[in-house]
C-alpha cells in the first residue's frame, strides 16, 4: 500500500453514505470509491459528496464510483452492504443472518481478489455473524478484519448514563460487551464517570432516586427500534464509531475499543465472534483483553455467544 489514505466503502444506502460522509468530514480519506450493485445510486451519492469538497471548510477529497479493482491500493475497505432491520419488522438483527451471510460471502470473494492488507471494517448486520463468517472462510489475516461490534452500544449508553446526570458522555468510561443485538449487556464493572466512581453518582449529583441499571438496560436495547420505528433507518452513530476505528487505525493509536472479531478462548468461547476491549492501531487488532466480569456479566458473555452461535447454526455456518 502507499501512503494515500484510500478508503473503499461497500454499500452506498443509509449507512454507507454517512459512512463516507463522516470520513470526509473528519478528513481521514484522500480518496473514497463507492460501491454498490446499483452503481447509479453510488455514483449520486459520489457526485453529491464531492459538491461539498468546494467549500472553504472541506478537504479536497476524492469521490468516486468505484468497483473492486479498487480494493487493489486501498488502506481500509467498509462493508455496509446488506439488507437491515425496517420499521415494523421483528426487532431482530440475527434474522438477517441467512441472506448477509450470502453476500458476505460474495461481496468477500471479489475483494480477496485484489487484496489481503487492507483492513476490513464490517458494519453489515447481524454484525457478529457476518464478521464470523468472512474471518473463518476467507483466507484473510483475522487481525485486519474488525466488526463494530458493541462500539455504538457503548456510545448509546454513555448518552444514556450521562443524561441521567447531565454530564458530558465523553467523561463516562466504560464498556457495552457481547452481541451487537438484543443480547448485548452492560459491563457494570467496568464504568467509571470521570473518576468519580459510579456507587457515588446518586451521592454527588444529589439524587432522591439511585440509578436503575435496568432500566438503562432496557432502555439500551429498545433505543435502536425506536430510531428504526420514528426515522427508518440508523446511520449517524455508526458511521460515527467506524471512525472511530478509522482513526484508530491511520493514526497507529493503539486504543482499546470495544469490537467484534472471531473469540479464541476468552471466557472459554470459541467458534463465535464477540465484542470485548481490543487494542486496535496501524496493524489492526494487536490484542484482545478478557477483562475481569462478574459472575452475572459472565453469564450474560456466555448467552451472548449463545445466541449468536445459534444464528449461525440456523444459517448452516460452521
Amino acid at each position: 500500500m502507499n501512503n494515500r489514505r484510500k478508503i473503499v466503502v461497500i454499500g452506498a444506502s443509509n449507512v454507507g453514505s454517512a459512512v463516507a460522509n463522516k470520513i470526509a468530514d473528519f478528513q481521514l480519506a484522500s480518496e473514497i470509491a463507492l460501491i454498490d450493485l446499483n452503481e447509479a445510486k453510488a455514483e449520486g451519492e459520489a457526485l453529491d459528496s464531492s459538491h461539498a469538497t468546494s467549500c472553504v471548510y472541506s478537504t479536497n477529497i476524492k469521490f468516486h464510483l468505484g468497483d473492486y479493482s479498487d480494493c487493489d491500493d486501498a488502506n481500509i475497505i467498509v462493508i455496509t452492504a446488506g439488507p437491515s432491520i425496517r420499521p415494523g419488522e421483528t426487532p431482530d438483527r440475527l434474522k438477517l443472518a441467512g441472506t448477509n451471510a450470502k453476500i458476505m460471502r460474495s461481496v468477500f470473494g471479489e475483494i480477496v481478489k485484489h487484496t489481503k492488507e487492507a483492513m476490513i471494517i464490517m458494519i453489515t448486520n447481524p454484525l457478529d455473524v457476518a464478521t464470523y463468517v468472512v474471518a473463518n472462510e476467507f483466507d484473510y489475516p483475522r487481525n485486519l478484519i474488525l466488526g463494530t461490534g458493541t462500539m455504538l452500544e457503548t456510545y448509546r449508553f454513555r448518552r444514556i448514563l450521562a443524561n441521567k446526570y447531565l454530564m458530558d458522555p465523553k467523561n463516562i468510561n466504560g464498556y457495552v460487551l457481547g452481541e451487537h443485538g438484543n443480547s448485548a449487556f452492560v459491563a457494570w464493572s467496568t464504568v467509571n464517570c470521570g473518576g468519580l466512581g459510579l456507587e457515588h453518582m446518586d451521592e454527588y449529583f444529589h439524587k432522591t432516586e439511585p440509578l436503575d441499571r435496568k432500566a438503562v438496560e432496557q432502555e439500551l436495547v429498545q433505543v435502536a427500534y425506536d430510531i428504526i420505528n420514528k426515522k427508518g433507518f440508523t446511520n449517524t452513530g455508526i458511521a460515527m464509531a467506524a471512525c472511530r476505528f478509522i482513526k484508530a487505525v491511520l493514526y497507529d493509536e493503539h486504543s482499546i475499543l470495544p469490537c467484534s472479531a472471531i473469540l479464541d478462548g476468552e471466557y472459554g468461547l470459541h467458534d463465535v465472534a464477540l465484542s470485548i476491549p481490543r487494542m486496535i492501531c496501524a496493524d489492526g487488532i494487536m490484542r484482545s483483553f478478557e477483562v475481569h466480569l462478574t459472575d452475572d456479566e459472565l453469564e450474560k458473555m456466555h448467552a451472548a455467544a449463545k445466541s449468536v452461535r445459534s444464528a449461525l447454526d440456523g444459517a448452516g455456518i460452521k
